[in-house]
């Protein structure tokens, strides 16, 4: 991990904690790290300030919500003209059902997750979105039968 500041093992254990819950009261983590809530709260705004922190999310399952199909769309490009890829870079997160967008080296140039409700969405996400750029030479799609979030990649010491 390349950084320019250092980070100790409170505020690791502070990842930790809300990376299994990121509604976690300061009280809470307070108790789960052994350090007074002002300086869970003070550590929390330094945390964000250095941008370690982006942000909390909700975990929305796509299925509960009527889309069970989820895939990764890998995209090859045709040609790395600046514009275009732009272009593509701007668009793509936008397209419907694009839950993630990665910019990858490689043999592939993209991976897009997607939820759709069928095959035949998928199908059509590729044709309607993606082929419409020049710059896509090739795509290639995989289904996803299940996804597990990892727990255990914060490191526990420094």
């Amino acid at each position: 991990m390349s950084q320019n500041f250092s980070l100790d093992d409170t505020d690791l254990r502070l990842l930790q904690e809300l990376n299994a819950d990121a509604r976690a009261s300061g009280a809470v983590l307070a108790a789960a790290v052994g350090i007074s809530e002002s300086t869970v709260s003070l550590r929390l705004k330094r945390l964000k300030s250095l941008g370690v922190i982006r942000g909390l999310h909700i975990d929305v399952d796509p299925a509960a919500l009527g889309v069970g199909l989820q895939a990764l769309v890998s995209i090859r490009l045709a040609k790395h003209d600046r514009a275009e890829i732009d272009a593509f870079t701007a668009a793509a997160p936008k397209f419907p059902g694009v839950v993630r967008m990665y910019h990858m080296a490689g043999a592939d140039d993209y991976l897009l997750h997607i939820v759709a409700t069928d095959t035949a969405a998928v199908q059509s996400f590729v044709l309607d979105y993606l082929t419409r750029f020049p710059a896509v030479a090739h795509t290639r799609t995989n289904l996803i039968y299940r996804v597990e979030d990892g727990s255990a990649w914060i490191p526990s010491e420094t």
